[in-house]
């Protein structure tokens, strides 16, 4: 950094001042700027957090003197979500397009740890849709709606006591991405003795816990004093009301009790219009800036180094992008280098691998075809030793066969035969 400052120096000496010798006219230029951006109109973003019923709609409407159309969000959400809802308004011929983000269900749920972390990822996602919108070839910022979130309004509770956990937790995760302006809702709920006390005790609690919240820019003579003095007065005490009272002779802003009424842009009951000075009618264009060239750029820088992108080289020597291209470009052919002969490596291992395997799955195939031969040889050989029994026993049987037809053609001759024959003969003597 500081050699950069000392380049910047050395530039601004070696600069030569001329007087002009007659009427150019580039003193308009910032009245074509003013022109220009008329005719663009402005964005501005707002990211409401605080605990459901704690008056986010109420203050946004009263700030912008507008009834948005909100509706009521329940306590029974599981998760935190948010709901972003767009709007266009025009004062005079300046035309804002306003973008008011609330945080639905926030606190509502009884395991609080991660409450924060859809909100983070939210802010998150609305930098990288720009830095995409960025980087492409063909990019068209003029026309791009920004949604990146310039301030996050954090409605504390006006309990009186000291901040939630959840609110540290919240506010530290979110203090680098997007400018906080912590405020404390429903003011009218303490005294003003309470109250005073309770703002002492919120910004010691800031401080000691390291929590970065949006301080108002001294740096321009112009509203460096009401900006110092309102540095002092946060966190502002707000209250917010759409409705009208009549006070004397004229109808005002407020909110109406059974013991009195208070006056919403009355600065002895609140900080309402204290807050309204600071963030609408004088810096708002900060916030818009320090949006861009603060929360963006960090962003930006992380994602870019990330991608191995640089400024500088291993001598802290200023790089162009060329020269960090190119040696990316080089690293990358080297890591491609370097993992194509891994592959390689890894390929003839594992094709070594394989033919082993293949070679000792051929082994035992051949061993057991030669134990299935030997067993057929065997079988073959025993069924042949059957065939040749079997064929002797059926040369056996034939012959036999044949013997006992010889036996069964010749006449068969018994003894009683004769006999037979004797009695005949006798019988037929005696008739």
């Amino acid at each position: 950094m500081s050699s950069e400052v000392a380049r910047h120096l050395q530039k601004k000496e070696n600069t030569r001042s001329l007087a002009m010798s007659g009427h150019v006219g580039f003193e308009s230029l910032p009245d074509q700027l003013v022109s220009r951006s008329i005719q663009q109109g402005f964005c501005f973003n707002i990211l409401c957090v605080g605990e459901t019923g704690i008056g986010k709609s109420t203050l946004i409407d009263t700030l912008f003197n507008t009834n948005f159309e909100d509706h009521e969000s329940s306590h029974f959400y599981p998760h935190v979500r948010l709901k972003a809802q767009t709007y266009e308004l025009q004062e005079s011929n300046v035309r804002l397009k306003l973008t008011i983000v609330n945080t639905v269900g926030f606190g509502d749920q009884i395991n609080k740890e991660e409450s924060y972390q859809p909100i983070v990822d939210y802010i998150d996602a609305q930098f990288e849709a720009y830095l995409q919108e960025e980087l492409k070839i063909k990019r068209s910022l003029f026309n791009y709606h920004d949604s990146r979130i310039h301030v996050c309004l954090y409605f504390i509770s006006p309990t009186g006591h000291s901040l939630k956990t959840l609110d540290l937790l919240t506010m530290k995760s979110l203090d680098s991405k997007v400018n906080i302006i912590p405020v404390i809702a429903k003011a009218d709920a303490i005294s003003k003795t309470e109250l005073q006390k309770f703002k002492i005790k919120l910004m010691s609690e800031l401080v000691s816990n390291g929590v970065q919240i949006y301080q108002f820019p001294t740096d321009d003579e112009t509203i460096a004093k009401v900006n110092a003095s309102m540095n002092g007065h946060l966190p502002f005490a707000v209250v917010g009301s759409m409705d009208e009272v009549k006070v004397g002779n004229k109808m005002v802003k407020a909110r109406q009790y059974p013991w009195g009424i208070v006056q919403v842009e009355n600065e002895n009951h609140c900080d309402f219009v204290k807050l309204r000075e600071m963030l609408i009618c004088t810096n708002m264009e900060d916030l818009r800036d320090e949006t861009h060239t603060r929360h963006y750029e960090l962003y930006r820088r992380r994602k870019l180094e990330e991608m191995g992108l640089t400024d500088t080289g291993p001598e802290n020597k200023p790089l162009s992008l060329q020269e960090t291209y190119e040696a990316k470009r080089h690293e990358f052919y080297g890591e491609r280098q370097r993992k194509e002969e891994e592959m390689k490596q890894l390929f003839v291992q594992r094709v070594k691998e394989k033919e082993a395997v293949l070679k000792e799955a051929e082994r035992e195939l051949q061993a057991k075809f030669e134990h299935l031969k030997r067993v057929h040889q065997e079988e073959k050989l025993r069924l042949e030793e059957k065939r040749r029994l079997l064929e002797e026993e059926i040369i056996a049987f034939s012959k036999k066969k044949a013997t006992s037809e010889i036996y069964q053609s010749q006449p068969f001759m018994t003894p009683g035969g004769n006999v037979r024959k004797d009695k005949d003969r006798k019988n037929s003597s005696f008739m």
